[in-house]
C-alpha cells in the first residue's frame, strides 16, 4: 500500500480482485454487544440516528455498502489502495442507488498527512478485516495515524488478524507456498494454486514441519473449499506476518486505543474457552493482555478478532446490565432449527433449555428487547442479561437490531438484487456474504448461495431449477447436491430472511 509508481503494488496482491465478503463483527450493533460484554460504554446508537462508519482495505466495498443500504442515516466511508476495487464499488453503489457510502483510492502509509484526509469524516466505528496482517510496518503505521487523526472520542475498531502463537507451526507453509508460486510467470490465483500442490504433496509426504500439525491440516482443508481469489490475497502477499495480540496492543497505543475484548463474543467467556486448570492460571493474572497471552497458548486461535475503544468509559455491573437490557435481538434459525449444544475450546457447551427455551420461543415470534425476554415468566433466573446476548449472539442464532424490522424495500432490495447479479458464481457459493435488511440496522449474514437464492424467490423458480441455472453445465450428481442445498435454504431461511427485513413484502 504505497504511493501510486512503477511499484506501486509494493508486493501486495493486486493482479485479481479480493473477493466480496460481509462478517457479522464488522456490525456496529455487534460490536456494541462486544464492549458492553467487556464492561465498556459502546457505540452511541438509535434508530434514524446519523453514525459514521470508516472501513480501511475495504476491497470491493460490499461489506461498506450492505451495512450503508441497511441504514439510511449513517454515513459510510471505504478506503482501499486499488483503484479496481474502488471502481467496482463506486459501480455496485450507483447501480444500488446508495448515496450515504463513499469509496476513496488512498495509500493508507501516508493519507493521514495528506490533504485527501481532510475530506475523510471523522468516524465512530472503523473495521479493519485481515488487512492488518498483509501489510508493511510503513503501512501499519499510517493506519495509526489515521486512526489517530479520525477516530471520534469514545470510537471503537474493529481489527482482525492472523494470530500468533496458533500460526507459527504454519509460517513455514506460507513461506514455500509463496516463495513455489512466485516463480511461475502467472495470475496470483495460479501462482497460489501451483504452491498449495507443492504444500499438499509434502503434507501427504509427511514432511516434518507440515504433517501432524492440526492448524495446518485445518488450513490446508479450508484451502480447498475457498475462492482462488481470497487463496491468493491471504497467502501471496509479500509484508504477510501473523501477530502476537500483545504487539498489536501496543502498536495502536498511540492512537490512544485500548483492547477492551473479542468480538466473537464466546471467547470473552472464560469458562467456554478454558478447563479448570487454565483458567486458574488465568485468573493468577490482573492485566488483561497477559490473560490473553496465556488464552491463546491454549487456543488455536488463528484470527483473532479483537475490540478497541479509544476512550474507554468503564461501566457499573447495573449500568452494564440495563445497557444489555435495551438491546433488541432477533432469531437468525428457526425455533426448530435451534443449536443447543455447541462445540467450544473447553469441550462441549449447552444452551440450557429451561431458561433459553422460552426466549428462544418468544424470539420466533419475531425481535425482543433483553429487558423483555428476562421478564418472560417461567424463566429460573432474570440476573444476567450478559450470558442471554453472548450466548445467543455468540453462537450466531441471534442477531443484535436497532429497531423492529420492515419489508427489505428501497437501497437494501436494490442492493440484494444488484449483488447478486454482480458477484454469483459457481465458483465462490461459499463465500460469507449478507442480505441487506430495512429498519432493523443489521445485515444478515449468509453465504452467496443464500444471496443467490433470495434474488430468485419472486421469480417462482424451484430448487432444481435454480441449481440448473447457477452450474449450468454441471453434471447430475453436482446438480442434485446443489438442489438439495437450495431446498433447505428454501425451507430453513426464507422465513427468517422475511422477519428479519431481508426481503420485499409478499
Amino acid at each position: 500500500m504505497s504511493a501510486a509508481g512503477p511499484n506501486w503494488d509494493q508486493g501486495y496482491v493486486t493482479d485479481i480482485a479480493y473477493l466480496p465478503g460481509y462478517y457479522r463483527a464488522q456490525s456496529p450493533l455487534h460490536l456494541n454487544v462486544a464492549c458492553l460484554l467487556g464492561g465498556v460504554a459502546g457505540v452511541e446508537i438509535a434508530p434514524g440516528a446519523p453514525l459514521s462508519y470508516l472501513e480501511l482495505g475495504c476491497g470491493q466495498g460490499f461489506g461498506a455498502l450492505v451495512l450503508a443500504a441497511s441504514n439510511p442515516a449513517w454515513r459510510v466511508t471505504g478506503i482501499d489502495f486499488n483503484p479496481a476495487h474502488i471502481a467496482g464499488a463506486r459501480s455496485l453503489a450507483r447501480a444500488a442507488g446508495i448515496d450515504n457510502a463513499v469509496f476513496v483510492e488512498a495509500d493508507l502509509a501516508t493519507v493521514a498527512e495528506t490533504a485527501l484526509a481532510a475530506e475523510i469524516a471523522e468516524a465512530d466505528v472503523v473495521s479493519l478485516h485481515g488487512l492488518w496482517s498483509w501489510v508493511s510496518e510503513r503501512t501499519r503505521a499510517g493506519i495509526v495515524a489515521l486512526l489517530a487523526a479520525k477516530l471520534r472520542p469514545g470510537g471503537v475498531v474493529h481489527l482482525s488478524y492472523n494470530a500468533l502463537p496458533a500460526w507459527q507451526g504454519a509460517v513455514g507453509m506460507q513461506r514455500l507456498l509463496r516463495e513455489v508460486g512466485l516463480r511461475q510467470a502467472m495470475r496470483s490465483d495460479r501462482q497460489v494454486e501451483a504452491g498449495l500442490r507443492i504444500v499438499q504433496e509434502l503434507h501427504e509426504a509427511k514432511a516434518a514441519q507440515l504433517a501432524g500439525n492440526p492448524f495446518v491440516d485445518g488450513l490446508l482443508q479450508h484451502a480447498d473449499r475457498t475462492p482462488l481469489s481470497y487463496r491468493a490475497h491471504e497467502y501471496m502477499n509479500a509484508a504477510w506476518q501473523p501477530c502476537f495480540h500483545a504487539d498489536v496492543v501496543a502498536a495502536l497505543r498511540p492512537a490512544k486505543l485500548e483492547w477492551v475484548g473479542s468480538a466473537n463474543l464466546l471467547e470473552n467467556f472464560r469458562l467456554l474457552m478454558l478447563d479448570d486448570q487454565a483458567r486458574e492460571i488465568v485468573g493468577r493474572f490482573d492485566d488483561p493482555i497477559v490473560c490473553e497471552l496465556v488464552k491463546d497458548m491454549y487456543l488455536r486461535r488463528g484470527l483473532r478478532q479483537d475490540v478497541f475503544v479509544r476512550g474507554a468509559r468503564r461501566l457499573s455491573e447495573a449500568e452494564r446490565n440495563a445497557r444489555l437490557g435495551e438491546v433488541v435481538l432477533g432469531l437468525t434459525c428457526g425455533e426448530t432449527n435451534f443449536v443447543w449444544e455447541l462445540d467450544v475450546p473447553a469441550g462441549r457447551a449447552s444452551i440450557g433449555r429451561e431458561f433459553f427455551g422460552p426466549v428462544v420461543a418468544a424470539l420466533a415470534e419475531g425481535p425482543r428487547r433483553v429487558h423483555d425476554l428476562l421478564a418472560l415468566p417461567g424463566l429460573p433466573r432474570r440476573d444476567n442479561p450478559g450470558e442471554l446476548v453472548g450466548m445467543l449472539v455468540g453462537s450466531e442464532q441471534a442477531l443484535p437490531l436497532l429497531a423492529p424490522p420492515c419489508a427489505a424495500d428501497g437501497p437494501a432490495a436494490r442492493l440484494n438484487s444488484a449483488a447478486a447479479a454482480l458477484y454469483v458464481r459457481p465458483d465462490n457459493l461459499n463465500s460469507a456474504m449478507a442480505l441487506a435488511t430495512s429498519g432493523s440496522g443489521a445485515p444478515v449474514p449468509c453465504s452467496m448461495l443464500e444471496v443467490a437464492v433470495a434474488s430468485r424467490l419472486s421469480a417462482g423458480m424451484s430448487a432444481e431449477e435454480m441449481a440448473s441455472l447457477l452450474l449450468s453445465g454441471a453434471s447430475e450428481e453436482d446438480l442434485q447436491v446443489l438442489g438439495q442445498q437450495i431446498e433447505r435454504v428454501l425451507t430453513e431461511r426464507v422465513g427468517t430472511w422475511r422477519s428479519l427485513g431481508a426481503l420485499p413484502a409478499e
